[in-house]
């Protein structure tokens, strides 16, 4: 019964970012395609990874990320920031373009959160947000921070 819950809403957010994703996805110059826009959300969860985090997390080659990563920072999603630490490396940071195309993008989770908490109490809302923290922060080991 709990599985079959979450993947019920798990599936329908999915279908929901994916139907966005198309939708946005155009066939002129400079717009996104479905792998460059799930490449970015890939670089905004890993936080500022450098062009080998990236691509080892991908399991693809660093020639492969560095072309994606290439043709994101060419269509202004993504920009290289120096290292701190190692000059010679370079962190991906996202660019102003790329939190208007979030903002966008997230919506409707925006909006189904708003809707669970005029539907529930404070106290279930609490409750829930208690269990989602516990399962990104713990029980999602796989998926890094």
């Amino acid at each position: 019964m709990l599985e079959e819950s979450f993947l019920n809403v798990f599936n329908k957010f999915k279908l929901h970012f994916y139907r966005r994703v198309f939708d946005n996805v155009k066939e002129r110059e400079g717009s996104l395609s479905a792998m460059e826009a799930f490449s970015l959300e890939i670089i905004e969860a890993l936080g500022r990874p450098t062009v080998g985090q990236f691509a080892d997390f991908l399991n693809i080659s660093q020639s492969n990320a560095t072309y994606k990563v290439n043709s994101l920072i060419r269509k202004g999603y993504l920009v290289r920031e120096n290292s701190q630490v190692d000059r010679r490396e370079y962190h991906l940071v996202l660019s102003e373009k790329y939190y208007s195309y979030a903002a966008m993008m997230s919506s409707y989770e925006v909006e189904v959160m708003e809707r669970v908490k005029r539907r529930f109490s404070q106290e279930d809302v609490v409750k829930f947000d208690e269990i989602l923290k516990v399962m990104s922060a713990e029980l999602m080991p796989e998926c890094g921070k």
